[in-house]
């Protein structure tokens, strides 16, 4: 393998990685930017997503439908949460919600204990998608789930910038994030607001779940914690409410833990993720208010 097919690769394998990451940020941007709460339960949120999926597919139903349901359950699961966890909390202090994510998190993640398994489970990924493709010679090899992971992530989020741009419901979503109670005092539902946030941040979650799982290849109840640590560094790089923000942090977090593997040397490579969390460290000290500096407006 040449230099230039070595760095291809791993640009792939970082752009695989990235999209992952920017799914999850975006989603915790979402919910920062319209409510400021930092939803610790998004993790959790896209356990469930992945559960539903492999339960679905086990008891024989395709992977896209089943896939399809999995974000469902992940969004009706976010549109619960806010009912019934944040809703009574919302004007509490900022502490409160703190702690009330906490608590959340911990009561999915012993759910999905108690009711599935406390054990990883196989990820029933279909032949057509455990394939892979090569090139230059087998130098090159990506499979039809890291594809699968690009598209739709790319997808995805050309069809949230329409949503929030295009819609009423987006539109007052960014009304919200800029200024909750002017956007009440105009006649804005708040309520409906804050509710379709959280549906989209877990519908996202959802998706981030059941890709990160067929990557991975099992699912269990604790699967979120990783994904959702790393996702709120790529936030806080690319500015914590920005959803561009987000998706920047995401692809700059996973290059750089794919190119730290690929290039640095063997004895560096245990110590990934310190070097990911004095990054976080840096920019909350340097620059806390990200790459893209939102502000308060979930911005694009």
């Amino acid at each position: 393998m040449s230099q230039l097919e070595y760095i291809i690769q791993q640009v792939i394998n970082a752009i695989s990685l990235g999209s992952l990451y920017a799914l999850v940020a975006v989603g915790l941007s979402i919910v920062f930017g319209v409510l400021k709460l930092t939803n610790f339960a998004h993790g959790d949120v896209m356990m469930v997503g992945a559960f539903t999926t492999v339960l679905l597919i086990a008891a024989g139903m395709p992977f896209v439908p089943a896939m399809i349901c999995g974000i469902a359950a992940s969004a009706i699961a976010g549109f619960l949460i806010e009912r019934i966890a944040y809703r009574p909390i919302r004007n509490a202090p900022d502490v409160t919600r703190l702690l009330t994510s906490l608590a959340v998190t911990y009561i999915l993640e012993n759910l999905g204990i108690l009711l599935l398994t406390s054990s990883p489970r196989n990820f029933p990924l279909p032949d057509l998608l455990n394939s892979s493709w090569q090139l230059a010679g087998g130098a090159i090899t990506f499979t039809n789930i890291n594809v699968l992971t690009v598209a739709l992530t790319f997808v995805s989020l050309i069809g949230l910038g329409w949503f929030i741009t295009r819609t009423t419901i987006g539109l007052g979503m960014r009304a919200a994030a800029e200024d909750m109670a002017a956007a009440q005092l105009v006649g804005l539902n708040v309520n409906k607001v804050i509710v379709v946030a959280f549906v989209v941040a877990s519908a996202y979650a959802g998706l981030a779940g059941v890709l990160w799982a067929a990557q991975a290849g099992v699912v269990q109840p604790q699967m979120g914690f990783t994904p959702l640590l790393k996702a709120f560094v790529a936030a806080i790089i690319g500015g914590f409410g920005s959803i561009s923000g987000a998706l920047l942090g995401g692809y700059m977090l996973g290059a750089l833990e794919i190119f730290i593997i690929a290039f640095l040397p063997d004895t560096v490579v245990p110590y990934r993720d310190a070097i990911v969390f004095a990054l976080l460290i840096a920019f909350l000290l340097f620059r806390p208010g990200g790459l893209l500096q939102p502000n308060r407006e979930i911005k694009l």
